[in-house]
């Protein structure tokens, strides 16, 4: 049956069965990427962000891959540069082990399209750093890498690791880093040296000495032009990041992410980087606490379709009454006609429940505050405002698992949960939670997943992959029909699986 088919088609089938499609996505996660649940070994669920997704999936198709070459002989022959293809660590000590690998078969390399280092250990663990050598290694044994994506900080080892990006791996297209905030001019000269870079997501930390004596020096002149791009998520300290980009060319941009985390001072003016790009983007994300001059911004981005802000942001009504000291909000200064989806960020204190539920109690009145906030603005998304608003989606990982803990609202937060829920029924909007389900849908609704599939989850979730020339033994022999019958049914089960990508890039 092997010998039957031509190399090409087996290939493809391969393909559909490790769900490549989705790994070799050129864009990024969002805030509007479904999250899914997930059974717990501590809890009875757990919810699984679309980093945890795009991680199991990766260590799915791994396996998967492993059962296809170990099948028979002739799938050994034809898999084993389709095992490289992408390669996926969630340990970067394994990184030598890599390099002698790609060493001892040069020819190996030359298939690598991805290469992905997670970071699970959070602030714990070795230092990146510490495997500089061996990471360039590998990065000039796979000229043709598309996706090169970072979990780990990066600090000293950037600047050699983006000069290898820039001399071997032309043909990047998706790229994420991890950086101290003063290595923004290496990353701006990284940049320069990668104009086929479709999506990029940076993550500036706090600078290691004080901000006052930072300097671009020459990457201040540089005025990047970088046709391609067309998603760009900055997080963290990215002010300066942002005012450089303000003067960039970027012509195909068509979604930025900008993510504050929890900081409130020097947040950074979005406004003239939306006044030079806002008028190409289609989607856009403003996750801050300090509030924002949304009407302005939605004014300056005429085409979005998807918009995400942040619900406890305190937006000056358009027309103060004197008498009440009160006045209408209104996201809008006229109707924006484009805008289907929006994202809200924020609403710990929504619903009663959380450690913002137990942080109210010895001071009640600023929860009531942020409620009454949150109330008015949410009142405010109208059909007035967004004439084709579709869907709102709470977007908060961490409000979902406290519903979820709490077996729902709790207090004022279920009135207030009921009276949004009649709102957007009332105007056929959609009202969400980061699954994509309707709010208030709490897992134990669901159909309960099929035991196996638990178990093959928890087991992929155990392990740990690492690339060497210890392969399975081959078995002997041809591939039979039912072989090839439950690779298809595999392939099947992926395609019904797979959500659509949140935003879609067009690239050559």
């Amino acid at each position: 049956m092997a010998q039957s088919l031509p190399p090409e088609l087996w290939s493809h089938i391969f393909g559909l069965a490790a769900d490549e499609d989705t790994i070799f996505y050129p864009g990024l996660p969002t805030s509007m990427t479904q999250s899914s649940w997930a059974r717990s070994l501590v809890t009875d669920w757990q919810l699984r962000t679309p980093r945890d997704l795009i991680n199991m999936v990766q260590r799915r198709s791994y396996a998967t891959k492993k059962s296809i070459i170990s099948t028979c002989r002739s799938w050994h022959c034809l898999g084993l540069e389709f095992l490289v293809r992408y390669l996926f660590f969630n340990d970067p000590s394994k990184l030598r082990s890599l390099t002698v690998l790609l060493t001892s078969n040069p020819s190996l390399g030359w298939w690598t399209r991805r290469l992905h280092i997670t970071h699970f250990l959070y602030e714990r663990g070795p230092s990146l750093d510490d495997f500089e050598a061996a990471l360039t290694a590998v990065l000039i044994q796979t000229p043709n890498l598309e996706i090169f994506i970072v979990d780990w900080p990066l600090s000293r080892a950037f600047g050699s690791i983006a000069d290898t990006l820039g001399t071997h791996c032309k043909n990047l297209r998706t790229a994420h880093w991890h950086v101290p905030a003063e290595l923004l001019p290496k990353v701006i000269w990284a940049l320069d040296a990668l104009p086929l870079l479709v999506s990029l997501a940076v993550e500036f930390d706090a600078p290691l000495k004080d901000c006052d004596m930072l300097t671009l020096g020459s990457a201040q002149d540089v005025k990047l032009h970088l046709p391609n791009l067309q998603q760009l998520i900055l997080r963290g300290y990215s002010a300066e990041f942002i005012e450089q980009a303000s003067g960039w060319s970027l012509p195909l941009l068509r979604s930025f992410s900008f993510d504050f985390g929890n900081k409130r001072e020097d947040v950074p003016d979005v406004l003239p980087f939306l006044g030079t790009h806002g008028t190409s983007l289609l989607f856009l994300d403003l996750d801050c606490i300090p509030a924002l001059d949304i009407r302005t911004i939605l004014d300056l981005c005429p085409l979005l379709t998807a918009f995400s802000f942040n619900l406890d942001w305190k937006i000056p009504p358009i027309a103060h009454n004197a008498d009440t000291g009160d006045g209408s909000i209104v996201f809008t200064n006229r109707p924006h006609e484009h805008i289907a989806h929006i994202g809200l960020h924020g609403l710990l204190f929504a619903f009663g429940v959380g450690l913002a539920s137990a942080y109210a109690t010895p001071d009640p009145l600023s929860a009531l505050l942020v409620q009454r906030t949150n109330d008015k603005n949410f009142a405010a998304l109208t059909k007035a405002s967004f004439p084709r608003l579709e869907r709102v989606r709470v977007l908060s990982p961490t409000v979902l698992t406290d519903l979820e803990r709490a077996d729902g609202p709790q207090g004022s937060g279920m009135e207030r949960w009921e009276r949004w829920a009649g709102m957007c029924e009332s105007k056929s909007i959609r009202l969400e939670d980061c699954t994509g389900a309707l709010l208030g849908t709490l897992p134990q609704e669901y159909e309960e997943e099929d035991e196996d599939e638990v178990e093959e989850d928890e087991f992929l979730e155990d392990n740990e992959y690492s690339y060497t020339d210890d392969e399975e033994p081959a078995r002997p022999g041809g591939v039979g029909l039912s072989e090839l019958r439950a690779l298809l049914e595999e392939c099947r089960r992926m395609s019904e699986e797979r959500e659509d990508p949140p935003f879609a890039l067009t690239y050559r």
